[in-house]
């Protein structure tokens, strides 16, 4: 699950800042994950351990029944000197057609490169699914970890995740068992009319 809609989802790139918290639609998405996820048999709740994945999380673990478990593998990119800045302003900039085009050759300046990220979540659902064999974990993360798990698990060369869209609330499911390539069941679901669908 990708984390709620905060005050400045699809403005800013609050990276790995702390007291970014969701706003009130992001919190009726959060409820919203919940009551989707109700009946499923889930073994267990992580979450990345920034606040908007937390809050996120807590209204699925109440319901569920389970405490949420932080970790720091589920962590947004680290943003380095980018953290906080204005998406139009970082679109502006050459480096956003790397970002954009050719992300595998890009590292953020004093931050992570999309390589590490993706290293780092698949990694993490790797340990995550090993330890949960057999059973459903509900993970609560970020757009671009989410992205590149997906492209992961696809196939796809990290060079085109971008092409891969996660919306705040939504789910996504990948299915893991031993010996067999990842399998994916479900990428980008939300309760959005489809009317919502047309170009931009």
């Amino acid at each position: 699950m990708r984390h709620g809609e905060t005050p400045t989802t699809g403005t800013v790139l609050p990276g790995r800042a702390p007291g970014l918290h969701l706003s009130d639609r992001g919190r009726v998405q959060a409820e919203q994950v919940a009551e989707r996820l109700a009946g499923l048999p889930v073994d267990a709740i992580y979450s990345s351990p920034l606040e908007r994945a937390c809050e996120t999380a807590r209204p699925t673990a109440a319901s569920i029944g389970l405490e949420v478990n932080a970790d720091a593998g589920l962590i947004e990119c680290d943003f380095g000197e980018w953290t906080g800045a204005v998406l139009a302003e970082l679109a502006g900039l050459p480096q956003w057609q790397t970002v954009q085009h050719s992300p595998s050759a890009f590292r953020f300046p004093n931050g992570e490169s999309f390589v590490q990220m993706q290293a780092r979540m698949v990694g993490t659902l790797e340990v995550l699914w090993t330890a949960h064999a057999g059973g459903v974990v509900v993970c609560f993360s970020h757009a671009d970890p989410i992205k590149a798990a997906v492209a992961h698990a696809l196939g796809t060369h990290l060079d085109l995740f971008q092409r891969i869209v996660i919306s705040p609330g939504s789910v996504s499911v990948i299915s893991y068992v031993e010996g067999l390539a990842p399998a994916v069941l479900m990428v980008n679901s939300t309760l959005e009319p489809l009317n919502g669908l047309r170009a931009s």
